[in-house]
């Protein structure tokens, strides 16, 4: 199919944050039934843990816009196209400051109604959204898949799957990171994912060959470690009785990495606003196959219903 017979156009944008630029695609929609006077709804994309937009995320784009919803997908600082020294470097708040910055972007791109901006995360990010929902009372919905809520119940998740040692030995890479940005030195990395048993961000008997499964050739298998010290006492979870646009819980029940028991916990909380969609796989098989097809087909039923226009 040219880019002429689909129903969307993708430019590249960018926009500032803090003290570099974020690179995004934005997803144009070529049909307007979302539309009203004001235009169409917008999604707010980007990554978990370590991702890249071009990370197994265009497909949920390309379905988003498809059905006629524009769509902001970014990498954060330190990753991927956008800018930002150290490279590969996952810290917590400037992630946050990198999604409120892209939804103040969202809300200047041509087409869009700025009232009508939706949020879509996942892992890691799936916390994000639920955090920057939280201190933007603005945000007209979210879906959180296969969420990192609660930063001490996916510890626990890393200790019994890779044991004492490797999480004492990502500890100690941490601290010897942590020194190192103090002094200026070159950062100390961990790699992202791992084999079962490797010292990693992720290595579960699913999550070398999950992750490789979506992510382009050049993807960078690295993250400095000083995140490991932040990562416990994240608990996006906290933030839930704060939410006041709909929200949509995606969980996937053999899910070794981010546990559904938050998830599940998030959906009670938040209450008559929230839906949850429980799915019988892993963490990594939600982004193709089956778990693709689930995933965003109910992703996309709840966007519609939750931006639809309103009659004015």
């Amino acid at each position: 199919m040219g880019d002429s017979d689909k129903l969307y156009a993708r430019q590249d944008v960018s926009f500032g944050s803090g003290d570099a630029s974020c690179a995004a695609w934005h997803y144009i929609p070529r049909v307007d039934h979302l539309a009203n006077e004001a235009g169409s709804p917008c999604i707010v994309m980007a990554h978990g843990f370590g991702g890249t937009r071009d990370a197994g995320l265009e497909p949920y784009a390309q379905t988003f816009a498809t059905a006629g919803l524009h769509v902001l997908l970014f990498d954060y600082r330190h990753f991927g196209a956008s800018g930002g020294e150290p490279r590969q470097l996952i810290n917590v708040r400037r992630q946050l400051t990198d999604w409120h910055a892209a939804i103040a972007h969202a809300r200047t791109l041509s087409g869009v109604d700025g009232n009508r901006i939706g949020l879509w995360g996942t892992s890691f990010s799936g916390g994000h959204v639920v955090t920057v929902a939280a201190e933007d009372d603005a945000v007209a919905a979210i879906s959180s898949q296969a969420p990192m809520l609660d930063g001490l119940a996916t510890l626990q998740a890393l200790l019994r799957n890779a044991g004492w040692s490797a999480v004492a030995q990502s500890s100690l890479a941490a601290m010897r990171d942590q020194a190192a940005a103090i002094s200026g030195a070159a950062p100390v990395t961990l790699p992202i994912v791992g084999a079962k048993g490797e010292v990693a961000g992720m290595s579960t008997e699913d999550a070398l060959a999950g992750y490789r499964a979506i992510t382009p050739p050049d993807w960078v298998n690295a993250f400095c470690a000083r995140v490991m010290l932040s990562v416990p006492t994240y608990r996006p979870i906290r933030s839930v009785p704060k939410l006041k646009c709909p929200s949509l819980f995606i969980a996937c029940s053999q899910d070794l990495i981010t546990p559904p028991a938050p998830v599940r916990r998030a959906a009670a909380v938040a209450g008559d606003r929230s839906h949850i969609v429980e799915l019988d796989m892993g963490h990594f098989d939600i982004y193709r196959g089956e778990g693709f097809t689930a995933s965003s087909s109910s992703q996309l039923d709840f966007f519609c219903e939750a931006l639809a226009p309103v009659q004015r």
